[in-house]
């Protein structure tokens, strides 16, 4: 399909992205709209009014007229069969990630390393601060951030992207010809000229809607290698990130606060449900994701010292590199050794950051 049949499918009523990618899969190598009308009333059985809207190309005119708009201000339309489509976004369980992406800027999308940072709109001082200690830590892994653009730590994020020299994509919840809030304009200009990006799946003309911002939510989680949550109440916004993050199975991050404050309850909440693990800094995240190196003056060199095992150590590690996660009772089972020598070993491979504890009572081997 050319552009302007990619723009108008994504466009027609009633077809939303994971019914858009099931007719795609089922046609990889035909233009939709060049489908028999009655082959496509078939495939959409009661649903006849998608067949009818695509037969008939009833998006086409809008369609035409966003891919001018997007040639006159120079933004990327990116199609979900294509290549510079990010690759995160066409998982499994990302399957109901838009079929196509508009992208204002030069950030790659398919960068090596994304992490997702969000929170409160309300943020407090110390939030702020812990976002930039938090950004400022990633410089040397030299990972792309991803936010919302909205207040707070969203702003604080890709506020500190820029002040540390770090690559930042903001994914909006409405079309490239707005900025909301409108505080943050020179923010997204700032973004583009320093080598960010602000993605959305929403064409311009697109008016402000409460209820796309959650929708925002799920690129701003299925872009990131690892979601952290810096802030938020105990029911805020961006604990919805967080729990779409788990289901595509995202690592999970929250920064603990102390128990008296506001917007540190549902970070907490996280942690303590197992439903994130802590971070600390940024060198927490690192090892989860199994970052080992830091570049400094030059060279690279190691966070975490190479282990020095045991022969018995060695062969839990073996048996973790073979079956991915296992937990204690389960390697108590392979090994052969009994429980309390089980615990003991991996405390100290633990110690050693060979394996790293799980959520769930799982371990899993480092490297």
């Amino acid at each position: 399909m050319d552009k302007v049949s990619q723009i108008a499918l994504s466009m027609i009523p009633g077809l939303g992205p994971t019914s858009c990618r099931k007719l795609l899969d089922a046609y990889p190598d035909e233009d939709i709209f060049a489908l028999p009308k009655g082959e496509l009333q078939a495939a959409f059985g009661s649903h006849r009014a998608v067949a009818d809207a695509i037969a008939a190309k009833s998006t086409h005119a809008r369609a035409e007229a966003e891919l001018r708009y997007c040639e006159e201000k120079g933004i990327r339309v990116l199609f979900c069969t294509e290549a510079d489509y990010p690759a995160r976004l066409n998982r499994d369980e990302t399957q109901d990630c838009p079929v196509v992406l508009y992208a204002l800027g030069s950030a790659d999308l398919n960068a090596d390393r994304s992490v997702g940072v969000v929170g409160t709109r309300r943020a407090t001082p110390q939030g702020r601060d812990n976002t930039d200690r938090l950004v400022a830590g990633l410089v040397p892994y030299r990972s792309t951030i991803v936010s919302g653009l909205a207040y707070g730590i969203d702003t604080a994020a890709h506020t500190a992207s820029l002040a540390h020299g770090l690559p930042t994509v903001a994914v909006l919840g409405h079309g490239l010809d707005r900025i909301y809030p409108p505080q943050n304009r020179k923010l997204a200009a700032d973004i583009v000229a320093q080598g960010g990006a602000l993605v959305t799946e929403y064409p311009s003309g697109t008016a402000i809607n409460p209820g796309y911002f959650p929708a925002r939510n799920r690129i701003i989680a299925a872009l990131s290698d690892a979601v952290t949550v810096v802030e938020a109440s105990e029911h805020g916004g961006a604990l919805i990130t967080a729990a779409i993050a788990i289901g595509y199975h995202r690592d999970v991050f929250a920064m603990p606060g102390r128990l008296t404050d506001t917007y540190s309850t549902g970070t907490n909440n996280l942690i303590a449900t197992n439903k994130a693990l802590m971070a600390r800094h940024a060198d927490d995240i690192a090892y989860q994701l199994g970052w080992p190196l830091v570049q400094q003056g030059g060279k690279q060199q190691e966070l975490f010292p190479t282990p020095t095992l045991t022969a018995e150590e060695q062969q839990l590690v073996e048996l973790l590199r073979k079956h991915g996660q296992l937990t204690l009772d389960e390697i108590v089972s392979l090994s052969g050794l009994t429980m309390p020598k089980v615990a003991a070993l991996i405390f100290n491979m633990e110690m050693q950051k060979a394996v790293r504890a799980l959520p769930g009572h799982l371990y899993q081997p480092v490297g």
